[in-house]
């Protein structure tokens, strides 16, 4: 007990800015408990071992590069029945919440969801999560563990799990042989008529935009910035612009030098795609939007007058 375990994501070959955020989590609260950092890498490659230096040590599990959540649950459970650690640390992803889910039900762990910070206080763990899109935060008591955490994107800087040289490490098979799921194929967004991730600015609305007529709005500013225009999901799932301008989680990760975000409230599932710009700029009518959380400069105002004024000023 003590030891906080933190799941590594990976794609197409590439470990996420989620696992060294994950790591720099991990890294204070095992320090709190008297334990270890240690990650675990589910089929991942050898040569990712050389970027997780941040941990005290490694266990890579042998079940395929392409995840599978039933092989994927199998293993992490093999894994934490054998290390028994006192927290286990996933990212608020769509396979942190599978994998998370599975072991807290299975394994009877008390959960944690959405978090923004995991504390560790004489023993007990304590974690405070972001509910109702950020509009309310919520500590809880884990009690003395064993638990299980997700953690949002954003929640901390990834710079303090980012560490070069291999950790310690270990190989374990994979728990289980073939199972009901298999892998089929990996589905990549179609490229559209803009690449939003190669754009130095962008132009990014939201639900404030109202109504699809009125986007020309943000496409005259975009012009006048020489950005292109970007969106969050509801935008998308309106039809109002294809899936290639999406910003989040279930879209692209962007990282811009200037991030215009117009009517945008800031779920945890946007801010995952968009918290590493450089210069975020929020203007939303709710001075409470979470996306003043992450802005380095935010009007509260109406977006429409603010956009006119601003494309008359360039």
């Amino acid at each position: 007990m003590g030891d906080v375990m933190i799941v590594a994501e990976h794609l197409n070959g590439e470990l996420s800015e989620t696992t060294f955020e994950l790591l720099a989590h991990a890294k204070g609260l095992s320090g709190q408990l008297g334990g270890k950092t240690v990650a675990v890498l589910l089929g991942g490659n050898p040569a990712m071992a050389d970027q997780l230096g941040a941990a005290d040590s490694l266990i890579t599990v042998d079940c395929g590069a392409d995840y599978n959540p039933e092989a994927y649950a199998a293993s992490l459970k093999g894994v934490v029945d054998a290390k028994k650690p006192q927290v286990l640390m996933l990212g608020y992803t769509s396979m942190g919440m599978d994998l998370a889910n599975n072991l807290s039900a299975v394994n009877g762990m008390a959960q944690g969801a959405s978090c923004l910070s995991v504390k560790g206080d004489g023993g007990n763990i304590s974690a405070t999560s972001q509910l109702y899109g950020g509009k309310m935060n919520v500590t809880s008591n884990l009690g003395a563990g064993p638990a299980v955490v997700t953690m949002l994107a954003g929640s901390i800087q990834a710079d303090g799990g980012k560490k070069q040289g291999a950790p310690s490490s270990e190989v374990v098979a994979a728990s289980q042989g073939a199972g009901k799921v298999r892998f089929k194929k990996l589905i990549l967004p179609e490229k559209g008529d803009v690449d939003i991730t190669t754009q130095d600015v962008l132009v990014a609305i939201g639900r404030g935009i109202g109504k699809k007529e009125d986007i020309e709005v943000a496409e005259e500013l975009a012009k006048a910035l020489g950005a292109a225009v970007a969106a969050s999901r509801p935008i998308i799932d309106a039809g109002w612009l294809p899936k290639s301008r999406q910003v989040g989680k279930s879209g692209l990760k962007v990282k811009p030098k200037v991030y215009l975000a117009l009517g945008i409230s800031g779920a945890p599932e946007h801010l995952e795609g968009m918290k590493n710009s450089s210069t975020i700029i929020a203007v939303n009518t709710d001075k409470n939007a979470p996306i003043f959380d992450v802005a380095h400069y935010g009007l509260v105002g109406d977006l429409f007058d603010i956009c006119e004024e601003l494309t008359d000023s360039l």
